[in-house]
């Protein structure tokens, strides 16, 4: 934009002060706190018009102004303007600016308009385009993921009616948009919607937006937002980073909230008729409104939002690792004196020496890992058998000894105090173990029910627990709980008294 004119009060100043009081350039540019410049180029216009000092009385602010600075003859050769939707598309890619793009403009056009007219009438041109095209979106930047508010009714034969959640994305740059129906805002079906949106994209973006929603936000804070350990590592694994969106600042993802409100408009709406019997069936009619939409032209600009993505986007985002994104959850469990974790009731061991810490748990669809630090020092396969072991024989310590001086011996001793049959079936419980260390865990239990009963109860009890085969903490805890320890076990046999006579009873004579 052209600089601004000295006031006419000023341009009077300098040509009294020059005619009057006989100052010099530089004496009027310190008084007068302008440039040594501007005066001299006031005082040189002045003399080219013709002006001295003394001003006439006629000679106003406009007189003057138009005998300094006369208009510009018109130019006979007409500008070819800029195609400013072209401008604003190259405006996306990485390292381009409005510089950059007037160059090129001038080389194309060389009697074309100045760099400052040009900026001026893209500013113009940009305040007529919607609000969700003014945004400066770079290529292949951000990906903004939302839920929309409408959710889609399901109708499953011979069940209830459930609604169905809608997850849309859309990419910053070109408006690419992915839309799926899924069952809830879960956590799986959250990073579940976005894996399928990358490979709907054939890439990744280098960021994503998303709400703060509980399943990608563990805790929404306004510098620091603390992410979901899953949510973390799905963007780990395709190389992308999260950005989520400012609590109770929509603006920051409004290309989010625009894209729902399409979504809403072009693809639930035009499916409001539609019966959907289940997920998969929604989805396929979902998938054929999206490709419709992507490929609608714009109102107010040139293209499609496929051209656009296949021009701006795909080319500057990431290339989908070579395998998928398996989802994993993530637990923080205590290491036992067994040097086992607990994982959804299933035990598995982890290396001796980290008794009594903690450590981070990824847990797979087929897989289960242990990280101490952030380095791994555990991995089994996943087993969904409630109960089980599973043990490896490099994470025992040698002689099977325990940490922390826990020991079988020391369990049967202790054992043996509350009686032998206590100290029988606390033998029986590990012997039943590949590895006796499996069993310290219903052995601890058993020591446990000895705080809450007498010793003569628990001693009973785990008699009937041996006669009976039941060889668990569980078994010792269920017999005490109902008082069945003083009940006869099996192998008693209860006294016959001889049947008493009665003249009723007829006897085997009777049916001779």
């Amino acid at each position: 934009m052209a600089r601004p004119r000295t006031a006419m009060r000023d341009i009077r100043e300098v040509l009294r002060l020059t005619h009057e009081a006989g100052l010099s350039e530089r004496q009027i540019a310190g008084s007068l706190r302008i440039a040594a410049s501007t005066v001299h180029r006031y005082l040189d216009r002045a003399a080219r018009a013709g002006l001295g000092w003394p001003l006439t009385a006629e000679l106003d602010d406009a007189a003057l102004e138009l005998a300094l600075f006369p208009p510009l003859p018109p130019s006979t050769v007409p500008r070819i303007p800029p195609d400013f939707g072209w401008v604003h598309r190259e405006l996306r890619r990485k390292g381009v600016t409005l510089q950059l793009l007037h160059m090129e403009y001038l080389q194309a056009h060389p009697d074309g308009y100045q760099y400052s007219r040009f900026c001026e009438l893209y500013r113009q041109w940009a305040g007529r385009v919607d609000l969700v095209m003014r945004h400066d979106h770079r290529a292949g930047d951000k990906l903004f993921v939302d839920y929309a508010g409408q959710t889609i009714p399901i109708y499953p034969p011979g069940g209830c009616v459930w609604q169905a959640e809608l997850f849309v994305a859309v990419l910053g740059a070109s408006n690419y948009t992915f839309a799926e129906a899924t069952a809830s805002q879960q956590l799986g079906c959250w990073i579940g919607s976005h894996v399928r949106a990358f490979e709907f994209m054939g890439s990744a973006p280098a960021l994503l937006v998303p709400d703060n929603l509980r399943s990608g936000v563990t805790k929404s804070h306004r510098y620091e937002p603390l992410l979901n350990r899953s949510y973390q590592d799905m963007a780990t694994h395709y190389g992308t980073a999260i950005l989520p969106a400012r609590a109770g600042k929509p603006r920051d993802k409004a290309k989010a909230e625009v894209g729902v409100l399409i979504a809403e408009r072009w693809i639930l709406a035009s499916l409001r008729n539609e019966r959907f019997t289940s997920l998969a069936e929604a989805n396929t009619a979902i998938r054929a409104r999206l490709a419709w939409l992507n490929n609608r032209r714009f109102a107010k600009l040139e293209g499609t939002r496929k051209i656009l993505f296949d021009e701006l986007d795909r080319p500057a985002m990431r290339p989908l690792p070579a395998t998928r994104y398996e989802f994993a959850t993530w637990k923080n469990p205590k290491v036992n004196i067994d040097y086992h974790i607990d994982v959804e009731r299933h035990y598995y061991s982890v290396p001796y020496q980290l008794v009594g810490h903690r450590v981070d748990v990824r847990v797979g669809e087929h897989a289960v890992e242990a990280f101490f630090k952030g380095r791994r020092v555990a991995s089994h396969r996943r087993s969904h058998r409630k109960g089980g072991h599973s043990t490896q024989d490099a994470h025992m310590p040698e002689r099977h000894r325990a940490h922390l001086a826990w020991s079988p011996q020391r369990l049967i001793a202790w054992a043996a105090r509350t009686g032998p049959a206590t100290a029988e079936l606390v033998e029986a419980i590990m012997a039943n173990r590949p590895h006796p260390e499996q069993g310290y865990r219903s052995c601890l239990g058993i020591m446990r029910l000895s705080g809450r009963y007498p010793q003569p109860r628990v001693e009973a009890a785990c008699r009937r627990a041996l006669v009976i085969g039941a060889r668990s903490y569980r078994s010792v805890e269920s017999i005490l709980a109902h008082g069945l320890e003083t009940t006869p076990l099996p192998t008693d046999e209860p006294s016959q008294d001889p049947p008493r006579q009665h003249e009723q009873l007829r006897g085997p004579s009777y049916y001779q």
